[in-house]
Formats: structure tokens, sequence, C-alpha cells
């Protein structure tokens, strides 16, 4: 359950307690919250385990120079430090950090790893069970791993034929496309809920996780078979925050694990990525015509940018120019 927020001691004192407190404060994804720690936690032993207040805007560019030269970390990895850094100075300390300067990260143009339609069919060939509905409804929505996961039952409407995407990237929700041969494979995933539900209610467990604000407007949803998990764990565990016994979704190491062995078995010399899958549905809904705002939309872009770099992968493999060697006489 290492996607559910710990509690912070009551009135604790402690500099990176409050920080925690206000970021929830401020409705930060818990994803936003984990990562603006982790990397406020590395500025902070990067100048000897100083006081933030010690420090000001030299140690910063310090800090983000050191993980261009040093770490070689990318543009996108220093980006991420420098919104955690601001967030804690400008927001939580109130401290003007003025315009930085600083040794930017290289910003090499790196093409998403995109499986091939026959590819697909191979990888899901090695499938069985849970984990080929899981790539296939990947492969078929656009969903990045940690969506998939947090799916429960009611985000699945069979009569409007979308997947509601709660809280995605960035906090934000959105819809997608039902699959329509996923749709028995899905039912039957749904029953299966159902009747481990319906066992672990008499077993004394039954309640899934909610989040504090919704266990507190819907106090009765925790133990509705419409909130439990599409993809429950097979076995129960025990809350971070109160110590319940419960059973949480899958575990995203075990989804990782099941791609990685597919992909070797069908022999694709690819790196075996869940997030590939992602790139492969956006690909191919743009090799069938379809325009990018639509795509844009389904995966949940904020930049139409961000959905453009599909673009340079369709006008590759014989989508854009014709190879002079294939004009030459045999």
């Amino acid at each position: 359950m290492d996607d559910i927020r710990p509690t912070i001691t009551p009135g604790s004192k402690r500099f990176l307690d409050q920080l925690r407190l206000h970021i929830r404060q401020n409705g930060l994804a818990y994803r936003t919250e984990q990562t603006y720690l982790f990397w406020i936690k590395n500025f902070i032993r990067y100048h000897s385990r100083q006081h933030p207040k010690n420090l000001g805007s030299q140690d910063i560019e310090a800090f983000l120079s050191h993980l261009a030269e040093q770490r070689n970390c990318s543009v996108s990895t220093q980006r991420i430090a420098l919104n955690a850094l601001v967030y804690m100075y400008k927001r939580f300390m109130a401290v003007d950090v003025g315009d930085l300067k600083f040794s930017p990260a290289p910003t090499p143009k790196r093409l998403p790893v995109v499986y091939s339609r026959d590819e697909i069919a191979a990888i899901l060939s090695q499938l069985r069970g849970v984990h080929r509905l899981q790539v296939e409804l990947m492969y078929g929505t656009g969903l990045r791993k940690a969506e998939l996961l947090s799916l429960r039952v009611k985000d699945i409407d069979f009569g409007s034929n979308n997947i509601f995407v709660r809280g995605g990237k960035g906090n934000k929700d959105r819809t997608t496309m039902l699959p329509q041969r996923l749709i028995s494979r899905l039912t039957q995933q749904i029953e299966h809920v159902k009747r481990l539900h319906e066992q672990d209610v008499l077993d004394g467990y039954g309640e899934v996780y909610l989040p504090n604000a919704l266990s507190k407007k819907y106090p009765s949803a925790a133990t509705d078979i419409a909130w439990q998990f599409l993809f429950p764990s097979t076995t129960i565990g025990k809350d971070p925050r109160s110590g319940t016994l419960r059973r949480h979704h899958l575990h995203p190491s075990a989804l990782s694990k099941q791609i990685r062995k597919a992909v070797q078995a069908a022999g694709i010399h690819k790196p075996a990525r869940s997030h590939s899958l992602r790139h492969s549905f956006a690909t191919h809904l743009l090799e069938a015509g379809y325009n990018l705002r639509t795509i844009q939309e389904l995966l949940g872009h904020s930049d139409i940018s961000t959905t453009e770099i599909y673009t340079h992968v369709v006008n590759r493999g014989g989508k854009g120019v014709l190879s002079p060697a294939d004009s030459l006489a045999s």
C-alpha cells in the first residue's frame, strides 16, 4: 500500500512534516508529495544537512548545476527538482528566490519506444489471465500503469462505453474509451471482485482504502462494491495510516515483471516498459487518422506539444519519405 499517504503526527514541529502538511492542504497529488520530498531531502543532504532556512538562491543554483554537471540528470529531472525547491521556498516558506542561474541539463531529443501491432499481439500471446487483461487495457485505452491499478469498479461505465480516470497525472480526471473487445472479460473481472469482496466481508475485512475527504463524506462507501479496486491484490495488507487490514490493488512491480517476461518471451528487442503500451496506443491512433487534439484529450496531456512527439514516430517506417534504396532496380 505504498501509494497511500502516511499519517503525520499531530502538532509535529519537524520541518518535513510541516511541509508535507502544507502540500496536502494545497491539494497536490501524493506522487507529487513523494517526488518533492525526495528532491528536497537530496538538496538538504547535498548541503551537509543544513536547514533550508539557512540556504538561499546560490545554494539552489549550486545544487541544480550539480545535477546537470556531476549527476548527468536529464532536463526533465532537473526541472522536477527545481519545481520542488521553488515550491518549498516560495509557497511554503514565503521566500522569494529570484531569477535562478544554473547550468541547464542537456535536452536530447528522444523518441518514445513504440511496439508495432504485430509486437503487441506477440506480447499478449505470452500473457494469461488478469495480466493479459491489464496489458490489453493499457494498450487499448492509453492508461498509465498507476491509473490502471487505481481503477475502481465504478469507473467502468458499460452504458456510455467510457472508462473514468480519477486523479491521473497532475491530479486531473478524464475519460477514455472502453474497448469493445474487453467488455466480456471486464464483466468477468468485476464478478471476480464481487466474489472476493463478499468473502472479505465474511472474514471481517471488506473495507477498501478511500482518500480522507471521501471517507468522511461517504462513510459507507468503503464497503460498497462500486468502490473496490478493479484489480485487487491477492493478499490482505495493513493500511500504513490506520493499521487496518484491508485489500488494496495489485502492486505495480508485479505487472512490470509480467510485461518484462512477455516482451522477452516474444523475442522483441526493445525495452520492456509498461509506458510503451501508452506510446503505442497514441501512435497507432495517429496512424489511423485521428487528430492530435482527440489523442491529447484521451491521454490527458495538458499541452499539445507533448502529444506532438508521436508525429515523429508516425513519419518513420514507411509513413513518410520513400527511401531511395526502394527505387533501385532489382
